[in-house]
């Protein structure tokens, strides 16, 4: 498993070594152990720049995925590559008041978002696909923080 980490947002630190432990054992519990992943840590602009180059929409966002493949393309030689998540550190400072979470709980909570939207979770399909969603997350949540619920003003 190769996880990189990198912070582009100068004002806001991240504990990298932790987010790599968490990262680990995310991708451990979800049979996904021998892939490739890279977390990138930006602020708003970095994010909106990302949202209105990928998406076309020209605002600020908490958290995208990338995946890397695309369907029928032919895997590259090493560990597979599951994708990039990209995170606004300014919106999960943000984020994490209105959630009632630490900055470090809410990163945790956007990693696994973010994670599960790599391996084809997508809350936008259905309301079925998004209580799926849901579940898995908050499952992968209390497995990092046990016996911390997320609440359920939190749409994650």
């Amino acid at each position: 498993m190769e996880i990189f980490v990198r912070n582009e947002c100068r004002g806001i630190k991240v504990d990298t070594r932790k987010i790599k432990q968490q990262i680990s054992k995310i991708l451990i519990s979800l049979d996904c152990n021998e892939h490739e992943i890279s977390i990138l840590f930006v602020g708003d602009q970095g994010i909106r720049d990302l949202n209105r180059q990928f998406r076309g929409m020209d605002r600020p966002t908490d958290v995208l995925s990338f995946p890397q493949l695309l369907e029928g393309e032919p895997e590259p030689p090493g560990a597979p590559v599951l994708g990039d998540v990209a995170i606004s550190l300014e919106t999960a400072r943000h984020q994490s008041k209105d959630h009632g979470l630490s900055l470090g709980e809410e990163l945790t909570l956007l990693l696994i978002h973010g994670i599960l939207h790599l391996l084809g979770y997508d809350h936008e399909i259905s309301d079925r696909e998004e209580e799926r969603m849901r579940k898995k997350t908050r499952e992968l949540f209390e497995m990092i923080y046990p016996g911390k619920k997320l609440a359920d003003s939190c749409n994650f």
